[in-house]
């Protein structure tokens, strides 16, 4: 019964083992179909079978023939642009008006009547005659106004006026500026009939003036000539009036008439051939295409073709997971890692969305440079170059890209971008990055464009827009790091070189409150910054978490040897395990400073792993020989846990290399490099080095390292006699 019941036990682990296998797998799964479902529906035309828009300009590589006939519109622009012209040639159209003619008879009758009684009047006929005129709206001066007051005068005015009217007025007379904007023929009504005339044959008013002329009754008066000449402007109403809305129902009809396709093209018509060059026509027809597809297509083809573009977007995902499983094992077991990779694949995938709305299409923006920048500061180049190449992959195998150089272009900028970011040791180092990732555009605008004999300008258009890609890449790479690093909880190598400051709290307190322990802080972190850089590890990494890998002895720096005075030592009065405390008790204050002063995460490890779970050998010793039994040895071990990186399991060699040197008596080379193989020896002995990834011969490049630094660190000086202010040999003993 008992072998069953282990049996079923082992059965039962082994399922719960495949499910939660299954779970972990399938939430990465489920982060990868997420992403191709955001890119089918930012790209919602099929990848795998759409047709490929070429520009104007390139080499199409296949034929393309339309499956089913098709209409290729006009823009908005262009439409509104030959209906502008076409309207600028409709003829204008004039309405002959005869009442304005009986209008302008009966005033001038009226008038007529009206003067000649102000001029009857018994007393001050000329003042009558301008009341009169004013009634009417004509101001006379007192000089018209008293030649008015002749009836001669002013019978052979109204006379001449009368004649104007029936000879040229009934003729037709158009205002003033009617015409001006008008070339060619006009239409003008006179009853039911349409009459094309010249539009410069229509009389206007200016000319009716000129006409006037002839049949002034008082050519020499000037007087008389000012009265006629502003009566005849006062009495005229036009016979020719423009006839606006049947213009523009004439100009809504030729709207109207235009056709709003400019090409018709048949199923089964070549659009483009193959090794063909793609002209303006071609290019207008081929974009036609691309829209018409997704309007074609019934419900039962649209999910089809939907759940294929989503499957062809996730076989290209899925290349990034499987690479990170075989290649990055510990960022495909995060789950934060993966789904930060995931999101940035999907701003460049949004990036690439916004960008295709363009025309033409300028696949020198698509941001991919700005995921590579993210992912080379977060983990390492090799995987960003990787992610980048699949990121530009899947942007490129859009349909709206297809026929573009997007593919082509993204891989060079973002490989470069990948490249260009390496081990970060100064802020402006980002200038490099915008300068190389342009040059990249750069190069890749210049490579295009020679290749299809584009102009300069095009060239010079591509290439800014390439350095515009790289500079805003770069700026938003930088303002997104500080919430991606608190997303992943990875810290850049830019937040190292904010802690890399020695003038930060945390590092003022430790040098002035345990300058002992500073100043072996600093000989370490020499010591671990050279072995990292020889070894390939992050030197900047290794180099601050130094820095603070000891800062729990600010909680009680006399207790720590580097601290004491000679002859002094506050252990004398304790006993060993209170002794091993207190030095044990050093990482868990270092873990409270940490919180305190809010330490990165991957600089916190160094306090807990420089010691792993070593024992306190010297209290120990004490221990043993003070007490008759054996002592508890976990009350002399750290806590641990072992290093679980290169960087972590450098500085605790240096930690303690650093601190056993400082006995040696004559620290010649062959004596410091006997002692690093001693410790380095019985820290792997003791398996401190077990769980950090070191190989055999980084460990050997280590130890190559430490001696050379070491050794410079030891070197003999020699005496400067006391006369000129030096010190000898024998200065402590004077």
């Amino acid at each position: 019964m008992s072998e069953i019941g282990a049996r079923v036990r082992a059965v039962a682990a082994e399922a719960e083992s495949a499910r939660r296998g299954l779970a972990f797998h399938a939430a990465r799964v489920a982060l990868g179909i997420a992403l191709a479902v955001l890119t089918y529906l930012l790209f919602p035309a099929s990848p795998a079978i759409d047709f490929p828009i070429y520009e104007v300009g390139s080499v199409a590589s296949d034929n393309v023939i339309a499956p089913f006939g098709f209409r290729v519109l006009k823009s908005d622009a262009e439409l509104a642009e030959e209906q502008a012209s076409i309207v600028r040639g409709v003829e204008p159209v004039y309405d002959y008006v005869p009442g304005a003619l009986d209008t302008a008879r009966q005033t001038l009758t009226a008038f007529s009547t009206a003067l000649g009684q102000a001029a009857h009047a018994p007393a001050a006929p000329a003042t009558e005659i301008q009341r009169a005129a004013l009634s009417w709206g004509v101001p006379v001066s007192v000089a018209q106004a008293a030649y008015l007051v002749s009836d001669r005068h002013r019978q052979a005015l109204f006379l001449a006026l009368s004649r104007v009217f029936d000879r040229w007025l009934a003729a037709g007379v158009a205002a003033t500026g009617a015409l001006d904007s008008v070339r060619g023929v006009v239409v003008v009504r006179v009853g039911g009939e349409d009459r094309r005339l010249p539009a410069d044959s229509v009389a206007t008013f200016n000319m009716l003036v000129s006409r006037a002329r002839l049949v002034h009754p008082d050519p020499r008066s000037a007087v008389g000539d000012s009265v006629y000449m502003r009566l005849l402007a006062t009495l005229f109403h036009p016979t020719i009036v423009p006839d606006r809305a049947a213009t523009e129902l004439r100009r809504e009809q030729v709207r109207r008439s235009i056709p709003v396709a400019k090409y018709e093209v048949q199923a089964g018509e070549k659009i483009v051939g193959a090794n063909e060059v793609v002209g303006p026509e071609q290019h207008d027809k081929l974009r036609a295409l691309h829209d018409a597809a997704d309007r074609y297509r019934d419900t039962e083809r649209g999910a089809r073709r939907a759940i294929g573009a989503v499957t062809f977007d996730f076989l290209i995902i899925a290349l990034l997971g499987l690479t990170l499983v075989r290649f990055r094992p510990r960022v495909y077991a995060n789950f934060r890692w993966m789904a930060t990779v995931t999101g940035l694949a999907a701003l460049v995938v949004v990036g690439g969305a916004i960008v295709a709305l363009s025309h033409p299409v300028r696949p020198e923006l698509v941001p991919v440079a700005l995921a590579a920048v993210i992912l080379s500061a977060l983990f390492d180049r090799r995987i960003s170059i990787i992610a980048t190449m699949i990121i530009a992959m899947l942007v490129a195998g859009q349909s709206v890209y297809r026929g573009t150089n997007a593919l082509f272009i993204s891989l060079v900028g973002g490989a470069v971008a990948a490249l260009s970011v390496g081990e970060i040791r100064r802020r402006n180092q980002s200038y490099q990055w915008i300068v190389m990732i342009g040059g990249a555009y750069f190069a890749t605008a210049v490579a295009i464009g020679l290749t299809l004999d584009l102009s300069a300008r095009v060239i010079a258009v591509s290439a800014g827009f390439g350095v515009l890609n790289a500079l805003a890449s770069v700026l938003v790479a930088v303002l997104l790091l500080p919430m991606v690093e608190a997303l992943t909880g990875i810290e850049t190598d830019l937040t190292l070189l904010e802690w890399s400051d020695l003038n930060r709290p945390l590092m003022q307190r430790l040098s002035l409150e345990a300058p002992g322990t500073y100043a072996h802080t600093i000989a370490i972190a020499n010591l671990a910054e050279a072995a990292c850089r020889a070894i390939g590890a992050n030197a900047l990494l290794a180099r601050v978490g130094a820095y603070y890998h000891d800062i729990g002895k600010i909680a009680r720096p006399q207790y720590f040897v580097e601290n004491q005075p000679r002859g002094r030592n506050p252990h004398d009065a304790l006993g060993p395990s209170d002794s091993a405390r207190i030095i044990r008790d050093h990482v868990h204050e270092g873990l409270v400073l940490a919180d305190q002063y809010k330490l990165p995460r991957a600089l916190r490890a160094f306090i807990t792993e420089h010691h792993g779970t070593g024992t306190i050998s010297y209290f120990l010793d004490k221990a043993r020989r003070a007490e008759a039994g054996t002592p508890n040895t976990d009350e002399f071990a750290y806590p641990g846990p072992r290093p679980q990186t290169a960087e972590t399991a450098v500085v605790m060699l240096a930690d303690g290399i650093e601190a056993s040197a400082r006995v040696l008596h004559e620290p010649t080379p062959q004596r410091i490099r006997d002692l690093i193989e001693h410790i380095v020896r019985q820290r792997m002995e003791q398996g401190q080095l077990a769980e950090a990834p070191l190989t055999l011969r980084q460990i050997e490049m280590v130890k190559d390292e430490f001696t050379r630094v070491l050794v410079g660190m030891f070197h003999n000086r020699i005496d400067y006699p006391t006369a000129s202010g030096g010190v000898t040999s024998g200065f402590a003993s004077a």
